[in-house]
């Protein structure tokens, strides 16, 4: 008997996770809540058997009654985006149908402030943690004495700060030294303000060295983590113009990144654990089920934590989970179940690409036709197999055509035995997509890596 699979959608993440569940042995139907017409899901969908219905807003009301129209058909749930989770979708949807559903509770929501995660890491680990202040608008009764705030806090640590919104922006209201800004009066009035008009703004001191990413799982009970990934935030080539939320990742073979050391490797198991063990503060924690993303910088003074989020990386789980040696329905219920020890996967390395709309990240203005043909990117499956995967994201289907909105179009995933195999694929695909979209040609390249190295042994940190 198939399983049934509830499934919240938005963007190429949820159509990683869609194909992963499809592939199971067990016989999938998936019941897909989507935040508009995404042509993989919506045929995924009708494959498989399910039902595929459209939200544009996600509202935990509509959801919620998906849920329980087919109910009796649905094992569990599985979350993509993290609005509905930080809105509460698994308090209402458990407290309202026998559904459970794989990932945390509103409470364990870690991304919904990031002044509650530096005073976490703070408490728990707090070598992690670069040196910061929050700004809350409830501590000044002026825009001259908040100014004033942060320039005294300037000169105490230094100009060279990374100004960050409380509230989540996937990385786009930050505001980096060197990158967005060069001097104070750009900083305060381009950055600091606008954050602070909405609420708490922390300033912090600029890490210096390479990020990496770990995508925990927990049953509640055991962490589980998965090998490490670089992103890529910046829209254009070498990490040039705005953030976004993100461009492409690669994986290497094995658990480790080009640049990492075993140490780094340790360290932020370590810093996951410890803060895995703060959150459910008891033996088990069914509240904290689900993920644990774990966003870090290597630097001379350690591996640090750049942010938390309880949900899989967006482009990040499109490294992992196409190469996942376990039947994805079974790691489900091991989730539910508290009995998750461990995930195996194949010994290869994974390279994402994204093709995004010519106007993302500023780059034009542009109000053409939209309309995007995947068909010669799919026909080289022919010549690749599963070694090429292609997730549309913010894409719909509408009169029997596919068109590009307005955030990240579709993702095209490379594997292979080496990074530059798994990178040619991924490129080769995304160069077949027949449409208005761009995307950056330094993911995964052999010279973006050396640069990374390089920078490490500037810092004394060498391999």
């Amino acid at each position: 008997m198939a399983v049934g699979v509830l499934g919240i959608s938005y963007g190429s993440r949820f159509a990683c996770m869609a194909d992963s569940l499809s592939r199971s042995a067990h016989g999938v139907k998936l019941f897909i809540a989507d935040k508009q017409g995404n042509p993989y899901n919506i045929k995924k969908a009708e494959e498989i058997g399910g039902k595929h219905v459209i939200i544009p807003n996600l509202n935990l009301d509509d959801i919620t009654k998906f849920a329980k129209k087919h109910e009796n058909e649905i094992d569990f749930g599985v979350l993509g985006p993290e609005a509905p989770g930080m809105n509460g979708i698994r308090d209402r949807i458990e407290k309202e149908t026998k559904i459970k559903m794989i990932c945390p509770t509103a409470e364990y929501f870690i991304e919904r402030s990031k002044v509650e995660q530096r005073r976490l890491i703070e408490k728990i680990v707090p070598s992690a943690n670069p040196r910061f202040k929050v700004f809350a608008p409830s501590d000044y009764g002026s825009g001259t004495e908040v100014k004033k705030g942060v320039y005294k806090w300037l000169d105490e640590i230094g100009d060279e700060v990374a100004v960050k919104p409380d509230a989540p922006a996937t990385g786009k209201g930050v505001g980096v030294w060197g990158d967005h800004f060069t001097f104070r009066e750009s900083l305060f009035e381009d950055y600091f303000l606008p954050n602070f008009e909405k609420g708490p703004v922390i300033v912090e001191e600029k890490l210096e060295g390479e990020e990496f990413s770990l995508q925990f799982v927990s049953d509640g009970k055991h962490l589980v983590s998965t090998p490490a990934v670089r992103d890529y935030k910046r829209a254009f080539d070498w990490d040039l113009g705005p953030n976004t939320g993100g461009m492409g990742s690669y994986k290497d073979r094995g658990d480790l990144l080009p640049f990492m050391k075993e140490s780094d490797w340790r360290e932020s198991l370590e810093i996951g654990e410890k803060i895995h063990d703060e959150l459910k503060k008891n033996e088990k924690n069914l509240g904290v089920r689900g993920n644990l993303y774990m966003a870090y910088i290597t630097t001379k003074s350690g591996v640090k934590v750049l942010e938390i989020n309880s949900r899989w990386g967006d482009p990040e789980v499109m490294n992992i989970l196409p190469i996942l040696k376990d039947d994805f329905v079974n790691v489900c219920y091991k989730i539910l179940d508290g009995n998750l020890r461990k995930l195996d996967f194949e010994d290869k390395a994974t390279v994402v690409t994204y093709a995004v709309p010519l106007e993302y990240g500023g780059y034009v203005s542009y109000s053409g036709p939209k309309n995007v043909d995947l068909s010669k990117a799919e026909k080289l499956k022919e010549k690749h197999g599963d070694n090429l995967r292609i997730y549309p994201g913010a894409m719909e289907l509408k009169n029997g055509g596919t068109y590009a909105l307005r955030s990240r179009a579709v993702a095209v995933v490379g594997i292979s035995n080496t990074l530059e195999e798994a990178r040619e694929i991924s490129m080769e695909g995304i160069r077949k997509i027949d449409g208005p979209l761009r995307h950056r040609e330094d993911i995964a390249l052999p010279e973006y890596i050396n640069r990374s190295k390089k920078h490490m042994g500037e810092l004394g940190l060498k391999k």
